[in-house]
């Protein structure tokens, strides 16, 4: 595994609770971060694709990580999404969480305009840099699936030498593992720290020079995928891998957004964890049954919430 990564380790996407209103709810936000990090997190990923970000205005993301820092989260815990289709909105972002201490933020491409050129995508995260300037490490966030803009091997490569000491890593939610390979054959062993974002690649990606994960899962999971990163070519990482992999498989078999707020709703017996932001919506009373079922199956008891 590489070593010295910045959030090497295991990193939860953490979610993004709501009130009735569908505002934020900070303290509860909160509280499941303190909960992370003393059950097998070295990291919080916030404001990603899980935390529902790109239902939140931008206003409202910088208010949850200044309420954050307040609430006493580490903001050197935090590596928040700060890639927008906008320019202006993630140079703000990516400004916000510099000021308070985060030391990466994960940014998507632009991803509102499909197949652009890698001199456009080049162009775009020139401008970032130019713009952001203070300490921040950046991080891409590959997640072709959702913003249909995949980084090749060829882009990333260009970026670094134009951008150099700025770029730190990668999260790769392809759920390729020639892709995810690709990244580390090619530059894990310059320092750039490769992501799984699917649990079940983490293990693999270590073994070849990976610096950990930053997934989804990781809200319920995380206690288990810290002893992979432990242990990762052992038979007690081995025996974790099992759980872990079953959890992801689990929390993927209905919509993963609820499911996982569904989660964290029964372990900390508060429902309004339940709430999530239209498009999404609640699981159905089948669907609750089916994941209870299934990731009961797994063989992970879940740490109770304090």
């Amino acid at each position: 595994m590489l070593k010295n990564a910045l959030y090497g380790g295991v990193n939860a996407a953490v979610l993004t609770p709501m009130k009735a209103d569908l505002s934020v709810d900070l303290d509860l936000m909160a509280a499941h971060c303190r909960w992370l990090l003393a059950n097998g997190c070295n990291g919080l990923a916030v404001l990603g694709t899980t935390g529902e970000a790109n239902s939140l205005g931008i206003s409202e993301r910088i208010a949850l990580l200044e309420g954050l820092v307040e609430r006493g989260i580490p903001a050197a815990k935090m590596i928040p999404g700060t890639g927008t289709t906008a320019l202006p909105d993630t140079v703000q972002l990516t400004k916000a969480a510099d000021r308070l201490g985060c030391r990466g933020a994960l940014l998507l491409p632009p991803f509102y305009y499909k197949e652009p050129s890698d001199d456009g995508l080049l162009a775009y995260f020139n401008e970032v840099v130019q713009r952001v300037a203070g300490n921040i490490k950046l991080y891409l966030y590959n997640f072709p699936r959702q913003s249909a803009i995949p980084f090749s091997v060829e882009f990333i490569s260009r970026l670094l030498a134009q951008n150099p000491g700025k770029f730190q890593g990668v999260k790769d939610s392809s759920g390729n593992y020639e892709n995810g390979m690709g990244y580390i054959e090619a530059f894990a062993k310059d320092g750039f720290e490769v992501y799984a974002g699917d649990d079940t690649l983490m293990k693999p990606f270590l073994e070849k020079g990976g610096a950990g994960c930053i997934t989804a899962a990781g809200n319920v999971n995380s206690a288990v995928a810290a002893q992979v990163y432990a242990n990762p070519n052992s038979p007690a990482g081995e025996a974790a891998n099992v759980i872990m992999s079953a959890t992801r498989k689990a929390v993927i078999s209905v919509p993963m957004i609820p499911a996982l707020k569904v989660l964290v709703a029964r372990n900390t017996g508060n429902p309004q964890w339940e709430n999530v932001r239209p498009p999404h919506l609640k699981l159905t009373a089948a669907q609750k049954a089916q994941l209870f079922a299934t990731f009961d199956a797994c063989g992970m008891e879940l740490p109770k919430a304090a």
